[in-house]
């Protein structure tokens, strides 16, 4: 199982130089194909030395620390499926560093001596565009060797391009975030490689859904998760010791009163058990269509049934 340590700048030393370690650093919201090129490039290093791997990420995401945010700060992965998404590649420790007004300004060679050696480092692994310390002072990966004196080995790890028309764009945490708010699963399930990934618990709602005949689970999502887009949805859900197929909504139910809060609403095929309480992991797999404001109840639930058709014909080939 994979170990995580939150640790604060300056490092205690004691409670960290467990051994020598392969370090890979970065922030890997999401974990996508880009971050998991890096972890594999870190993990062959480490096998090689015969060492454990650990990653060096941050908390919270620096965006948020150094500029004004006019939203809310939304992850793609929280830190405890980020931490279970890097131990399945192969990491053994994860050390998240609270990113402060000190950390950020120590200069390269600092960061060095005060973190990376700390954490007896015998080999560093970053992807090309990492920065840490402070950026006027070039710290960048183009420089780390100059830093390192020779103290531990440097890898860096090249540009990994996305999957879609820009070739020549890497792949990036934001344009994945954008293609969410946008509905555009396959985008960003192509680029995650695996399919988006949300919690949360299951909470008392209007039951309208039983009443139509598409009974539902209410689920009350974190409010730093990434949602997707508002609309209709193919989901895999993980829930009171089992995966279930449903198909889920993200709206406001417009059909019955205009200008309500945002809610998760899925129905679970073949599923009749009483959950609230429960903790669900929902995994986002299709966008089947917009939320949709229609005239009547029984034009609500002609659509419905065409969804869950959908929904069913898409895990026939799938």
């Amino acid at each position: 199982m994979t170990e995580l340590y939150k640790i604060h700048y300056p490092l205690d030393n004691n409670i960290y130089q467990a051994s020598d370690q392969v370090v890979v650093m970065g922030y890997f919201d999401g974990v996508h194909k880009g971050h998991q090129a890096v972890i594999k490039a870190a993990r062959e290093k480490a096998d090689k030395l015969c060492l454990p791997l650990a990653v060096l990420t941050y908390t919270p995401y620096p965006g948020v620390v150094f500029e004004k945010q006019s939203l809310p700060w939304h992850d793609l992965t929280p830190l405890d499926e980020k931490v279970a998404l890097l131990g399945e590649l192969g990491v053994d420790r994860v050390y998240c560093l609270n990113l402060t007004s000190a950390l950020s300004t120590l200069k390269p060679e600092d960061f060095v001596e005060q973190v990376l050696l700390a954490l007896r480092a015998k080999a560093v692994v970053a992807g090309y565009d990492h920065l840490y310390g402070r950026p006027a002072d070039r710290a960048d990966m183009a420089h780390l060797p100059e830093y390192a004196q020779g103290r531990f080995e440097v890898i860096t790890v090249g540009k990994k391009t996305l999957a879609g028309d820009d070739a020549a764009a890497k792949v990036a945490s934001r344009d994945i975030r954008a293609a969410l708010a946008d509905g555009d699963l396959d985008f960003a399930n192509d680029n995650l490689g695996r399919a988006h990934r949300t919690t949360g618990i299951v909470v008392h709602g209007d039951a309208r859904g039983r009443t139509l005949g598409f009974p539902t689970i209410n689920v009350w999502t974190p409010e730093l998760e990434t949602l997707p887009a508002l609309g209709i949805y193919v989901v895999r859900v993980q829930i009171a010791g089992q995966t279930v197929k449903g198909m889920a909504s993200i709206g406001r139910n417009v059909t019955f009163e205009a200008n309500r809060p945002v809610t998760v609403e899925i129905n679970l095929l073949d599923f009749k058990q009483a959950v609230y309480g429960e903790p669900v992991k929902v995994d986002w797999l299709q966008y089947l269509r917009g939320e949709v404001a229609f005239d009547s109840a029984e034009d609500l639930i002609a659509q419905l049934e065409r969804d869950r058709e959908d929904t069913r014909e898409y895990f026939k080939k799938n």
